[in-house]
């Protein structure tokens, strides 16, 4: 796949269809998203504190709040061929909005990215040693820093060797583990920790990936059809949760522990050590990109530079990976995970008004058949930065139900009350600068 400038992947603008992945590719990347500690240790947590069929029931309900959400979000982003940041312009945040959500997933992302660098170099100082903790770090987050520079095209080919990889380390992990034990009694076993409720357990699963259903367009941008968006989500979020979390379920029954590095390890040794880094090296390169893209936005907006995105890829990954390798990311956990309260909101407020509420709909559908944009945008929209504001306190204080849908929620049923009372209006427009003109795949080369 070719992309604009210097591997710009049509950072401020339309993805072209010459520019459109096969679905099994962006669902590859979408399952290694899903394919990784992260999702493994959730399956452990469940295991740690749940009955396996509980478990499953968990796993299920979070599922399927995911896989609404992300659809959602996911086919405005492939219609649009926009990103999340840039598509919120025209979806209830107007361009300032926009640039604060932007900057808001870069903050996070980049912080992430620091964090689970250390995970993996962690893991490579137990299995090869020679380097620091903090070399490791600096060398997993250049080498993935390397892969994102050259965007899309280049991530799919890391899909394509870690997600299998880490296939082979669940079906080694739970081969080798679960024949020393009968598969019945771990089915009826009860957990070794605290017990978990049904609603905990749920939750676990659904926030756990909430960040990533919100950011959906994103990826979502370079599928040919809803249709692709509709397959790549229950292929990617039903098998990756339930192929990994039910191995992190059933080892936690069967070792009585929750340490997944300790599951990993006494299964498979050397092969799980280094397969979990190349698990997150996979997530941790749709982290970088995501940040990518909203400093490219924010900076359109607010400063007015159109910065190229594989430039800024190079500057974000470097500062990333040496702040991790400092350790200096660590003590930001916490504000990481603040944020985080900031993102399921956005999904409500963008599905309330580009499926139901379409304020602005028909300037994306004029602009959408010549893959330009829209002549301008509102600067901002008062209504849908208050309702964001509002459903995130919901989602942070709120403790019945399941936070992160609790605040989905409110955000889709306030946003489309003000609606109806006539209060989503733009306060001031913004023009838009127009993409440069897509670089074409020349005739003959196959995409990805």
């Amino acid at each position: 796949m070719a992309s604009t400038s210097g591997h710009d992947d049509h950072a401020l603008g339309r993805v072209p269809p010459t520019a459109r992945f096969h679905w099994f590719s962006v669902a590859t990347q979408r399952f290694g998203q899903l394919s990784t500690l992260a999702s493994f240790l959730i399956g452990a947590t469940l295991g740690f504190g749940m009955t396996f069929w509980n478990a499953v029931l968990a796993i299920t309900l979070g599922a399927v709040v995911l896989e609404v959400m992300t659809v959602f979000t996911g086919i405005a982003g492939q219609r649009e061929g926009l990103s999340t940041s840039l598509l919120a312009r025209w979806t209830g945040f107007g361009a300032n909005g926009a640039a604060l959500i932007g900057l808001a997933i870069s903050i996070s992302a980049v912080g992430w990215f620091g964090i689970q660098n250390a995970v993996s170099a962690d893991g490579l100082v137990d299995l090869v040693g020679i380097l620091p903790a903090w070399g490791w770090a600096l060398v997993v987050g250049l080498l993935i820093t390397a892969v994102v520079v050259r965007g899309v095209g280049s991530m799919a080919w890391a899909a394509y060797i870690t997600v299998p990889a880490f296939l082979v380390l669940a079906g080694w992990s739970i081969t080798v583990e679960l024949s020393k034990h009968d598969l019945g009694a771990l089915t009826s076993a009860q957990p070794a920790g605290p017990p978990l409720s049904l609603l905990q357990g749920t939750t676990l699963v659904a926030g756990g990936f909430i960040v990533g259903a919100v950011i959906t367009p994103d990826m979502s941008r370079f599928n040919r059809t809803g249709k692709d968006v509709v397959k790549q989500t229950v292929l990617g979020i039903t098998v990756g949760e339930y192929v990994i979390g039910l191995i992190g379920v059933l080892l936690a029954l069967a070792l009585r522990t929750n340490d997944v590095i300790a599951i990993v390890t006494s299964t498979s040794g050397f092969l799980g050590t280094l397969v979990i880094v190349a698990a997150t090296i996979k997530v941790n390169d749709w982290n970088l990109y995501a940040a990518s893209l909203g400093i490219v936005t924010f900076a359109d907006r607010t400063f007015g530079r159109r910065l190229n995105r594989a430039a800024v890829t190079v500057v974000v990954g470097v500062v990333g990976s040496v702040l991790g390798a400092m350790g200096v990311l660590d003590s930001f956990s916490g504000f990481l995970n603040l944020l985080g309260v900031l993102f399921p909101p956005i999904a409500g407020i963008m599905v309330a008004e580009y499926f139901v509420t379409r304020t602005w709909r028909p300037a994306l559908d004029a602009t959408r058949p010549s893959g330009t944009l829209p002549a301008d945008a509102p600067a901002w929209v008062p209504a849908g930065l208050v309702v964001w504001a509002v459903a995130a306190v919901v989602g942070k204080y709120v403790d019945r139900g399941l936070p992160s849908i609790n605040s989905v929620v409110v955000a889709l049923v306030l946003y489309l009350a003000a609606a109806r009372l006539g209060l989503v209006r733009g306060v001031g427009t913004v023009p838009t600068d127009q993409d440069a003109p897509a670089v074409l795949r020349p005739a003959g080369q196959p995409s990805v």
